[in-house]
C-alpha cells in the first residue's frame, strides 16, 4: 500500500486505503504479444508487471499458457491429429476427401487399400514452430459403417460377403499378429 508502506497501519489506526492488509489489489489490463509456437505448459515472464513490494519494487507477472482442447484436433508437440472417417468402399477403392485444417479445408487423396488406423500425413499443416516452420497434420483413418443400412445397402453387403474370399481374421489361424 502506498499510504502505509505495507504495514497496514497509520500511526495507531488501520490504514483506510488497504484496510489493514498492507497491500492494495488492483486489476490492470496488460497487452501481451505472444510469440508463435507456444505450447501447453509454457511459462512467460512479464518483467515489472507484477505486485509492488513494501519497499516499492515492482515484481514480475508470470503467465502459464494453457491450450484448450480443440473439438477436431489433438496436439502432440507441434503436430496435430485428426480422426478421418471413411466408408469401407472409400478405403478399398480410394477417394479424394476434403479435410479440415487450421487454415481451411484441403483435399486429401486416400490411396486404394487404406486400412483403419492408418495415418495419412499432411506436411506443414500443424501448429507453428517457434522461429519458422510448422508441424504436420496426421489424419487417422476410422472405418465407419451406416447406422441403419438401407435394404439396397444390405443386399450389396450380402452380395460382397458371398462373393469375397477375403478373411479379415486369417492371421488368427496363422498365429500372426497384424
Amino acid at each position: 500500500c502506498p499510504d502505509c508502506g505495507g504495514r497496514g497501519r497509520l500511526k495507531n489506526r488501520v490504514c483506510p486505503a488497504c484496510r489493514g492488509a498492507g497491500n492494495i489489489t488492483e486489476t490492470k489490463k496488460v497487452r501481451v504479444n505472444l510469440p508463435k509456437g507456444l505450447r501447453h505448459g509454457t511459462r512467460i515472464r512479464l518483467k515489472g508487471k507484477g505486485r509492488r513490494s513494501p519497499s516499492g519494487r515492482t515484481g514480475d507477472l508470470y503467465l502459464n499458457i494453457a491450450l484448450r482442447p480443440h473439438p477436431l484436433f489433438r496436439a502432440t508437440g507441434h503436430d496435430l491429429y485428426l480422426d478421418l472417417p471413411l466408408a469401407p468402399w472409400e478405403a478399398v477403392l480410394g477417394v479424394t476427401v476434403e479435410v479440415p485444417t487450421l487454415h481451411g479445408p484441403v483435399r486429401l487423396k486416400v490411396p486404394p487399400g487404406t486400412r483403419a488406423g492408418q495415418q495419412l500425413r499432411l506436411a506443414k499443416r500443424g501448429l507453428p514452430k517457434p522461429g519458422a516452420g510448422e508441424g504436420d497434420l496426421y489424419a487417422t483413418v476410422q472405418m465407419v459403417v451406416p447406422d441403419v443400412p438401407s435394404e439396397q445397402e444390405r443386399a450389396l453387403f450380402k452380395q460382397l460377403a458371398e462373393g469375397s474370399t477375403f478373411n479379415p481374421r486369417s492371421h488368427f489361424e496363422r498365429g500372426v499378429a497384424k
